[in-house]
């Protein structure tokens, strides 16, 4: 995209962050004006990058610097790093922060996650739209002077912060020594692991540790069952405590114990809300619409106060920063903490979670029982042209059901005392995507199977 005169950056710059495929999507031209822009729309006089390991990842970090320094800010550059490093750095140094990044997309992506200082985020009403339109009119009539005296570019190591950060926000003093496998799929978390976990009485077995961003062994998306499927027989071959695998970018976790059965993103978080409420009762814990019912029993039961949100980061940190929550955790892996800036750390959910097997009697499948307590479907898509006819007769179908209650906070949301199920469209693709719950199998498979014969009729 050497020309990128009269731009069009819908494709482009998303919800909440920027992603897309290089070159012909995004390029070091087109990055530098990114750099500029956000040094335009903060106001910044100095900030923070960092990249993953994709190999255009290293060129677009050093053309944003460039494009922000010519506007007058000092870059700070951190180099490698995952995004909650990256996270990590704008609260520490408190500076707005650009991480190169398209986390667990295909080799051929890359994009940049924006946040103001103290990790705070940048999304279409915090900014990015001001940042996308100077962007669209720059390439095309040129980028005009700034007035400022040009920044300075300069590195900084602060793994070794970050790792200390961490380390500091959970006691691991008493934890028993384990041994863990972790698939850091070729991801950052063979950075970060490495630094984290040097010290503490843990053996870890590490798997695709090399950073490559063409990501030869399989995707970094651990959500993806067929991803995990090294994973699980790895902790059963050497007979682990548990398994951690991590997204490209490493700011999501998901958990295996060690019969090498995955453990709901839903039951780690109520594990971890349990854990923090105990040192902070009464607090707020936030969750999205489609985590098991469990979250919220569990938050109760614990003394907090959970709070209901949509699906997506932007609407749970938003809430985390409205309600002052202690902690938010979502369906797709993503753990949130006040005291990391209410920013997300798939690292600091891991530690949790490494905290409380190391201190309890038994496996971890026992120690997670207590908090599995419904039959779940998992996300079921299902290709619809007409979205919205299609809600509209799911939700007929159940309105005089007994004592069906409907939201549409996020889509249609049905619920009962015994089951919930909600369908929701996707942002950018023809599908509808289901969610059901129930207190039994066999009820959340006929609910399912319900609703997918209306869906697909």
């Amino acid at each position: 995209m050497s020309d990128t005169t009269g731009v069009d950056l819908s494709g482009l710059v998303k919800a909440y962050d920027i992603r897309g495929t290089v070159p012909d999507q995004l390029d070091e031209d087109l990055a530098r004006l990114f750099g500029a822009a956000f040094v335009e729309t903060t106001g910044a006089e100095a900030i923070v990058t960092g990249h993953d390991m994709r190999p255009s990842s290293p060129g677009l970090a050093r053309a944003f610097a460039e494009g922000a320094a010519g506007r007058g800010a000092d870059v700070t550059g951190i180099g490698l790093c995952s995004t909650d490093g990256l996270y990590f750095a704008s609260g520490a140094l408190q500076r707005p922060g650009a991480m190169f990044t398209a986390s667990h997309n295909p080799a051929r992506y890359n994009g940049i996650k924006l946040c103001r200082a103290g990790a705070a985020p940048v999304g279409q009403d915090t900014g990015l739209r001001e940042i996308r339109a100077l962007v669209e009119r720059w390439s095309a009539d040129g980028l005009p002077g700034s007035g400022r005296a040009q920044g300075s570019i300069t590195s900084r190591d602060m793994l070794g912060d970050y790792a200390a950060h961490l380390l500091g926000l959970v006691d691991l003093s008493a934890v028993r020594p384990l041994k863990i496998v972790v698939d850091a799929g070729n991801g950052m978390a063979g950075l970060t692991t490495p630094a984290v976990f040097r010290d503490l009485p843990v053996e870890v077995v590490p798997m695709y540790f090399e950073l490559d961003g063409t990501f030869p062994h399989h995707e970094a998306n651990p959500l993806d069952p067929k991803n995990i499927v090294d994973l699980r027989h790895r902790v059963r071959e050497t007979g682990a405590d548990m398994g951690l695998a991590f997204d490209g970018d490493a700011d999501r976790c998901f958990v295996v114990d060690e019969r090498g059965e995955a453990v709901p993103p839903s039951t780690v978080t109520a594990l971890i809300a349990a854990r923090l409420l105990t040192d902070h009762p009464g607090s707020t814990v936030i969750h999205n619409l489609i985590t098991s019912r469990a979250v919220p029993e569990v938050v109760r039961e614990h003394g907090g106060t959970p709070v209901r949100t949509r699906v997506g980061h932007s609407f749970i940190k938003a809430e985390m920063a409205r309600t002052g929550a202690l902690f938010g955790g979502e369906h797709s892996a993503h753990y949130y903490f006040r005291d990391f800036w209410s920013a997300d750390t798939g690292m600091l959910a891991a530690l949790h979670v490494v905290a409380a097997l190391g201190t309890a009697h038994g496996p971890l499948s026992s120690l997670v029982a207590q908090y599995r307590r419904y039959a779940a479907s998992g996300e079921v898509n299902s290709v619809v042209d007409d979205q919205q006819h299609t809600v509209a007769a799911v939700r007929e179908a159940f309105a005089d059901r007994d004592g069906a209650r409907a939201d549409e906070l996020d889509g249609l949301t049905i619920s009962t005392a015994d089951w919930w199920f909600n369908l929701r469209p996707s942002n950018t693709e023809p599908l509808l995507r289901l969610n059901v719950e129930a207190r039994d199998a066999d009820t959340m498979a006929r609910l399912r199977d319900e609703v997918l014969a209306i869906v697909r009729a």
